[in-house]
């Protein structure tokens, strides 16, 4: 992951033309901190790498996974870096990580090793620093924990007297904390929404395009993944006229040709476990409506657009021949391939890239902090109504650069948007 990330970020700066001084700090990190901390009596290793903090303080979460790594931190620091710039944000990118398996651990012992970690970090994050936030295995609960402690040390070590305008800042440290304590309304849809704001921004330039002949009604979309992002993407498109015929998850998927419920399915898989099976129209479930299929070939399936929204490199050379979707979103973090994407790109498939249409949720991080800073609170209404303005500036920032290009390659445009952004911050 972090060759590869390099590898792209490489391959802009040269056709950027950029000084390999430059490129080197692009892809070198500005800070490792790798930690080792004791919980009881038991040391855990952890990290908190920061990237790169040319256009605002490091931001990126907080995973809790036992593969985690130098390696995959400072892959997932440098590709929030190119996230952040692409939504245009005031962010840099950064990555924190602790070795463990959550999953063996009791509430209390949970809780423990968050408070544990936080003291770790805690001299290298702040509001205006680094901003961490949840990640794989962790949550709001976790950051509420995570603020709580960090606002015990500094209230410890600097002296500080807790009014309602510190203590809002202080809060603004972490991001995706329970809305008790600050955190913004809208952010558990964030990612899916912001998805189909990028999917229908890219529409609406499409309609007036003679080179891609899609008919813009009842457009048919297949969901990998059925997670939070999966979910709310399935959930929000449907609710904007697209017929979402298949869904999966981690045990199997399901075609519904005449378009599923994306609630109702949600609804089934809680009882059963699963997709597999849910054949849901409507409120109502029957195997009348639809078969089950596995992951894999939904990812063939005949849509107008495929949303691989679960694991990376699911789409890749064994498989990309097949693909016949025209237009593929990754909600996923790489679910594309380099090989795969240049071949679909080739086919005249469009790809909206990760660091574009997952950026939803990064996006209403940053609403989060900025409500926090400024001690105020916003309706859910107002939170959509900014995260829209944000991804449909974002995408024609990405949507003009790509227009220049011979080829529709908005992967290229993003990454190269998203350097110059940063490369013009550059302390000279």
């Amino acid at each position: 992951m972090l060759e590869s990330a390099q590898a792209i970020i490489l391959k802009t700066a040269k056709n950027l033309d950029l000084p390999k001084e430059t490129i080197d700090r692009l892809i070198q990190p500005n800070v490792i901190h790798e930690l080792n901390f004791s919980v009881g009596k038991k040391i855990y290793k952890g990290f908190r790498i920061q990237h790169n903090n040319n256009l605002g303080p490091y931001k990126g979460g907080i995973r809790f996974h036992p593969n985690v790594s130098h390696e995959e931190v400072q892959a997932l620091a440098t590709l929030m870096t190119i996230k952040c710039a692409v939504a245009g944000l005031p962010y840099g990118g950064g990555k924190g990580g602790v070795i463990v398996n959550p999953k063996t651990l009791s509430e209390s012992e949970l809780k423990d090793l968050s408070l544990a970690y936080v003291r770790a970090i805690s001299n290298f994050i702040g509001p205006e620093l680094d901003v961490p936030a949840p990640d794989v295995n962790t949550n709001p609960k976790i950051m509420a924990w995570m603020v709580d402690e960090f606002i015990k040390l500094k209230v410890k070590n600097e002296k500080l007297k807790i009014n309602e305008k510190t203590l809002n800042k202080l809060r603004a440290t972490f991001t995706g904390k329970p809305i008790n304590i600050g955190g913004s309304l809208g952010r558990t849809e964030a990612t899916g929404r912001g998805g189909v704001f990028i999917l229908k921004a890219l529409l609406n330039k499409l309609k007036n395009s003679k080179v891609y002949n899609l008919k813009f009604n009842n457009l048919t979309v297949a969901v990998q993944g059925y997670g939070n992002v999966g979910y709310y993407f399935s959930k929000l498109a449907h609710n904007e006229g697209f017929k979402v015929i298949s869904v999966s998850d981690s045990k199997g998927a399901v075609l519904v040709k005449e378009g599923l419920d994306p609630d109702t399915t949600m609804n089934c898989k809680k009882e059963k476990g699963s997709v597999a099976g849910c054949y849901c129209k409507g409120s109502v479930c029957d195997i009348r409506f639809g078969r089950t299929i596995s992951s894999e070939s939904l990812l063939e399936l005949p849509v107008d657009i495929l949303v691989p929204a679960a694991l990376e490199n699911v789409i890749n050379e064994s498989n990309m021949k097949k693909i016949k979707a025209k237009i593929i979103v990754e909600m996923a973090n790489g679910p594309v391939t380099e090989k795969a994407y240049r071949y679909l790109t080739k086919q005249g498939v469009i790809i909206i890239p990760d660091v574009l249409a997952n950026s939803g949720g990064v996006t209403v991080s940053y609403l989060e902090w900025y409500q926090n800073m400024h001690g105020e609170r916003w309706s859910e209404d107002k939170v959509n109504n900014k995260l829209k303005i944000m991804m449909d500036s974002a995408f024609n920032s990405i949507w003009e650069k790509a227009s220049k290009f011979k080829a529709l390659d908005l992967k290229r445009a993003a990454f190269e948007v998203a350097i110059e952004r940063i490369v013009n911050k550059m302390v000279k």
